[in-house]
């Protein structure tokens, strides 16, 4: 464990509240985990015995540790990541869905953060109210992890960029494709990348975190769906805004990209807002013929977080070479994997020197 006090618990709510070094030390770790835990997971047999004796297991940090997955929504990419991340880490997750936990029927925030931390190792908590599990970390003797919240989603953006950082080839300046790529994942140059649709919890995490990155980022989004108070109180703060495009129309927005992103235009909650949110996203599905009319880089690729509904983005796209998808929702493992091993492991999330990478 890191020198932290322990009387000091580390949380993370969102990637505003880590530094760049800290940032890139969490890829580059999500990076190592991947590598060396993916031997591990192909079929017996399948691996020389000379390669098999050299193979060292990922840290083992949680060795007789449980986290406890709080979830008040539904989950697929995040709560698959975060039980098989925990067990390759030599620990358990403990998934509390809604039906299952007194939270919310009669007990609050407050005391269910105080009970479960006393219990548990860790707490990996997807709410509604970004307060909520503002709450969870303020009470919790043990670290709290955000999974999800109506503000940010940290563990889906350090996804996109690993994701981003893979696929690094695709764009490297012209003049160097023929060049090798670089032995270090970080890419080799600034990217322009859009997104467009409504100003949820992902972009949220985007906008404070691309720019500080070096990437320049373009927005498209109806002028009521904009960032709130609180988030763009952040971007600014951050100095991110400098560097941030916002306008109405996807044409202007895709105009130059490497990369276009989107995501739900109806967030679990909103139901009730579908009639009206369908119409003000009307000409915002992301499209080969939008792309070329605005003027996106011609190797431009696509991600979205899923799940994915049609009128975001045309199968086309979904399912064509310049899709990402299936990557970045694998990538959810193995960064959810880096951050429970450096949070709920060691505690040492908020410190900025390279990881350790000897076991």
């Amino acid at each position: 464990m890191s020198n932290v006090a322990l009387t000091k618990v580390p949380h993370l709510m969102t990637l505003a509240d880590l530094s760049v070094p800290q940032i890139n030390r969490i890829l580059a770790h999500s990076h190592h985990l991947k590598q060396q835990s993916t031997p591990w997971l192909l079929p017996h047999g399948t691996i020389s015995r000379n390669k098999a004796s050299k193979l060292r297991l990922p840290p083992q940090s949680l060795f007789n540790k449980t986290i406890a997955l709080i979830f008040s929504k539904r989950s697929t990419r995040t709560r698959i990541a975060a039980e098989t991340s925990a067990e390759l880490l030599g620990g358990r997750a403990l998934f509390l869905g809604r039906e299952d936990i007194q939270l919310g029927v009669n007990e609050s925030y407050r005391d269910t953060a105080r009970v479960i931390g006393g219990m548990t190792q860790g707490i990996f908590a997807r709410v509604g109210d970004h307060s909520e599990i503002e709450e969870l970390a303020k009470y919790s003797p043990v670290p709290v992890l955000n999974a999800l919240s109506s503000l940010w989603h940290p563990s889906q953006v350090l996804a996109d960029l690993m994701t981003l950082q893979e696929n690094k080839a695709f764009f490297r300046p012209l003049v160097e494709k023929d060049k090798p790529p670089a032995a270090t994942p970080e890419l080799d140059r600034p990217l322009t990348i859009t997104y467009v649709g409504d100003s949820a919890n992902v972009l949220h995490d985007m906008l404070v975190t691309y720019p500080r990155l070096g990437h320049h980022l373009r927005v498209a989004s109806p002028l009521q769906y904009r960032a709130p108070k609180e988030v763009w109180d952040r971007v600014v703060e951050l100095g991110c805004d400098k560097d941030i495009w916002w306008g109405e129309d996807p044409r202007e927005a895709v105009h130059g990209a490497d990369v276009v992103v989107t995501d739900t235009w109806i967030s679990m909650g909103q139901e009730a807002e579908k009639a009206e949110r369908l119409q003000a996203f009307q000409g915002y599905q992301v499209t080969e013929e939008l792309c070329r009319e605005g003027g996106a880089h011609p190797d431009w690729k696509f991600l979205h977080c899923l799940p994915r509904k049609p009128d975001e983005v045309d199968d086309e796209v979904f399912y064509g070479p310049r899709s990402l998808v299936y990557e970045e929702a694998d990538n959810r493992k193995w960064t959810i994997m880096a951050l429970f091993d450096m949070l709920f492991g060691k505690w040492n999330l908020l410190e900025e020197q390279p990881e350790s990478h000897k076991y």
